[in-house]
């Protein structure tokens, strides 16, 4: 493998990755075998589904474009040592996992770093409650304040719980394969999620007092 995958260019949030490529066909397996074809199509077709997924984890638009440009070539660094066990979709999560983890530590090294300025682009599919025209002049006003509510109780949740809750709510996996994705027991998927929603709902009840 003479060059790494090209680099990732502005791309708008994607869909589900279960719902945009078929994992049936494995891009490091056939890296290994020699044909870069299908490594190439997976980053072609995947950069917005990972895109989506750091940026709805909290990341700036610029981080999240260099984690995702990160992740690819991690994958493609190590497809040489890559020993497939279960499906590609769940060790291609892992590695975005560690990648988001690793980028989590780093900001905190560096004072007066949070949300920055991604934070309505983010969370996009909670932004698209108030993507209508409001009718009513205060209309638009209320919806953006429960949006910046929502958006705030999302940010009180610790990284494992809202991992889970990103991979089951935003992205629709079911918890067996979130429990692929991040090596831990179903009933350790079902705990997070149960404590994420308990927080978040705590969290949305008390900022209507």
């Amino acid at each position: 493998m003479r060059a790494g995958p090209e680099p990732c260019r502005p791309v708008s949030v994607g869909t589900p990755l279960k719902e945009s490529w078929d994992f049936g066909q494995d891009p490091l397996v056939a890296l290994q075998r020699g044909d870069p074809g299908l490594f190439e199509a997976f980053v072609l077709s995947e950069t917005p589904t990972f895109l989506a997924f750091f940026l709805r984890l909290g990341a700036r638009r610029a981080e999240a474009e260099d984690l995702v440009q990160d992740l690819f070539l991690k994958l493609f660094r190590n497809a040489e040592n890559y020993q497939p066990k279960g499906r590609f979709a769940a060790y291609a999560f892992r590695v975005a996992r560690n990648a988001w983890i690793d980028g989590a530590r780093r900001r905190a090294h560096r004072p007066g770093e949070g949300r920055g300025d991604g934070g309505p682009e983010g969370d996009a599919l909670l932004d698209a409650r108030i993507a209508a025209p409001a009718e009513e002049p205060g209309a638009a006003l209320a919806e953006r304040e429960e949006v910046e509510r929502l958006h705030a109780a999302l940010a009180t949740l610790g990284q494992h719980h809202r991992l889970v809750f990103e991979l089951g709510v935003l992205q629709e996996l079911p918890y067996g394969t979130i429990a692929e994705m991040l090596d831990i027991p179903i009933g350790t998927v079902k705990s997070r999620m149960f404590h994420a929603v308990r927080k978040l709902r705590a969290g949305l009840a008390g900022g209507e007092a």
